[in-house]
């Protein structure tokens, strides 16, 4: 299964499940894999940020990936960034020998100037391969390095095996109407451009120009509605169903503690048979807790999906 400049839709960002004791939970890796295609998504994205990655032993990497692509019948990406270019390609190869669509891969926090950033990523297709399919991650407001629309056209047009771009620059609806009116001048080749952000912003991505999301907000079933309903320009509907569901998007959204409110409806919505995160983590208090579920039911009076 692959992914091309024209996909669209949304790939989930999945969680990684534990058990309580800190291993992997491999039955609810299972019914994670069933639920995000069960809910419409177009592809899988393992190994983010989100999936605590860099907790993970390079075994069990491995194993999460071999169990994901078994099971899926969607594509796969999986996330490879790495403090460096051995580890990076090992785990992209074995990724794509296993069955992986492509890789994602993002820029190393200690990258400062565009010239910095554009070597970077030309080392790492050099490393992983040129053959290798792979997703830009854009994600400063965690990673702390800053890409122009400029410089991401530039490592696009560079590299013909990006086909993706993972957005999610804030405030960035603007860098997607900018990156659209290259693509209209000849100044970026056709790229897919997916948000993230936990959704935040998927009320105006659409109209300037994403393709989709890639983000692992609780619900993405009705992320999948979302876009559908822009996609058919219905855009009202679209923009009341984003509004039902602001305020637990715009919750999980706490820097902190987002993984953990994730978790927490997963768990509720019963995929995943724990929340525990691996060590260290922020869990979330009884009071937090309380307020997540409260949020969950006030939801539930405009969106069935919430009523567990």
């Amino acid at each position: 299964m692959t992914f091309a400049t024209d996909s669209k839709g949304v790939y989930a960002i999945a969680t990684t499940p534990f058990q309580e004791n800190g291993s992997l939970d491999h039955p609810s890796i299972d019914r994670l894999t069933d639920f995000y295609q069960e809910s419409g998504c177009t592809g899988i994205t393992i190994l983010g940020i989100m999936g605590e990655a860099p907790k993970l032993e390079p075994s069990e990497s491995r194993a999460i990936i071999r169990q994901v692509v078994e099971r899926a019948t969607v594509p796969v990406i999986v996330g490879v960034s790495a403090p460096g270019f051995a580890a990076m390609r090992s785990l992209a190869r074995d990724a794509m020998d296993m069955g992986a669509a492509g890789v994602m891969i993002a820029p190393t926090p200690a990258l400062r100037t565009d010239e910095q950033i554009i070597g970077y990523f030309a080392q790492a297709v050099e490393a992983v391969g040129t053959d290798v399919p792979f997703v830009l991650q854009d994600y400063p407001l965690t990673l702390s390095v800053v890409m122009s629309a400029r410089v991401i056209a530039q490592i696009i047009n560079d590299h013909p095996s990006c086909l993706m771009l993972k957005h999610e620059d804030w405030p960035g609806l603007e860098k997607i109407s900018k990156l659209r009116a290259m693509q209209a001048k000849g100044e970026l080749r056709p790229v897919s451009i997916l948000c993230g952000n936990g959704g935040m912003f998927l009320d105006f991505e659409p109209e300037r120009g994403a393709d989709g999301a890639m983000t692992g907000y609780g619900f993405p079933d009705m992320l999948v509605e979302l876009v559908g309903l822009h996609a058919a320009g219905r855009r009202d509907e679209a923009h009341d169903l984003f509004d039902a569901h602001l305020p637990l998007i715009r919750y999980e959204q706490q820097l902190g503690v987002g993984l953990a409110v994730r978790k927490h409806v997963l768990m509720r919505r019963g995929v995943i048979a724990c929340d525990a995160q691996r060590k260290p983590a922020s869990a979330l208090t009884a009071t937090a807790r309380a307020e997540v579920d409260y949020l969950l039911a006030r939801l539930a009076l405009k969106d069935k999906r919430a009523a567990f």
